[in-house]
């Protein structure tokens, strides 16, 4: 004997779209990752890049400082000058020296993690570009907005709903009983000869249509709705909020570029030269300094929020350049 099931209700169908949503599902998520290593390489490479300008400018502090009190030291020897202007600048010396030693820690720190990233064990290079040159412009709201519906991740969620939908409908089919067709022979006594036997046969389902399977089926396709409308709320204000913060950080890069610290700049050169002619004291010279410093420290900073905006948008549209360009 012989039997052949034959599928009724549309199962095979709805196999087949089940497993065609998740093909497709796994496509978006090898999308989204690579978004994600995109994001990390950016990231990696821009704190290697500030890290390196942060030892620059560690190195610089030194230089000044190693200034101010070369300058102290002749004031005192001449006798223009109290010890105690000498002392200041060697502690103004040390506290730079310092910050020397951790921007020269935090940069192999930076350089590794970009290696890393890259799939290499160890750096391969002894510098990288500047941060400040190849940063894109700020995107419009209204463009990334109105674009939400194709990054990776809302598009992931529209597929995961299909996909639930599809294995509600598998769910459903399965209530339908499938035929089974028998072929086969036997042997019948009474006539004393082999006869062939043809049969159909059908379960009737009374009291299990599937019902619990159904119904699980189609809470997930519920919640596959609510985590996809609450995926698209909690995109739109980190994308507003992350614009905002990369337009800020852009305006207070400008602003140190252009007049902050060059003005903090001619401060120092000025008070140190007024303190070599005797018109300032040394405090004077040690608050330009330490203005100075704290200048270039936030404008560090400043270049770090840009580029922590840039790679979180990054992250949820992909390449953020192309994206301006296309239509």
């Amino acid at each position: 004997m012989i039997n052949q099931p034959i599928e009724l209700g549309g199962k095979r169908g709805a196999r087949i779209d089940v497993a065609s949503r998740a093909q497709d599902a796994a496509g978006i998520e090898l999308e989204r990752k690579r978004n994600v290593l995109r994001a990390d390489v950016i990231q990696a490479f821009y704190k290697s890049s500030t890290a390196q300008q942060r030892l620059v400018l560690a190195r610089q502090s030194v230089e000044l400082a190693e200034r101010g009190l070369r300058v102290a030291q002749g004031r005192i020897k001449s006798g223009k000058s109290s010890p105690v202007e000498g002392t200041r600048a060697e502690v103004q010396l040390s506290e730079v020296r310092l910050e020397l030693r951790r921007a020269e820690r935090d940069e192999a720190s930076a350089y590794q993690q970009l290696a890393q990233v890259m799939g290499a064990p160890l750096p391969a290079f002894v510098s990288v570009g500047d941060a400040g040159q190849s940063m894109p412009e700020v995107p419009e709201p209204s463009l990334l907005i109105n674009r939400i519906g194709e990054t990776a991740e809302l598009r992931l969620a529209k597929l995961q709903i299909d996909q639930r939908e599809a294995s509600l409908g598998l769910e459903k089919a399965q209530r339908i009983p499938d035929l089974t067709v028998s072929v086969g022979s036997q042997y019948d006594e009474r006539e004393r000869e082999r006869v062939n036997v043809v049969g159909l046969s059908m379960p009737i389902p009374l009291f299990n249509r599937n019902q619990g399977n159904v119904l699980a089926a189609a809470r997930r396709t519920d919640q596959a709705r609510d985590l996809r409308n609450a995926s698209e709320l909690r995109l739109r204000t980190e994308i507003q909020t992350t614009l905002d913060q990369w337009m800020t950080a852009n305006t207070e890069v400008a602003s140190f570029n252009q007049t902050i610290l060059p003005a903090a700049q001619n401060a120092v050169d000025t008070a140190t030269r007024g303190f070599e002619m005797g018109k300032f004291n040394f405090l004077d010279v040690l608050d330009a300094q330490r203005t100075l410093i704290s200048a270039r420290t936030q404008y560090i900073q400043a270049i770090a929020e840009a580029t922590d905006a840039w790679v979180r948008i990054e992250r949820i549209f992909g390449d953020v350049d192309q994206l301006t360009r296309a239509p």
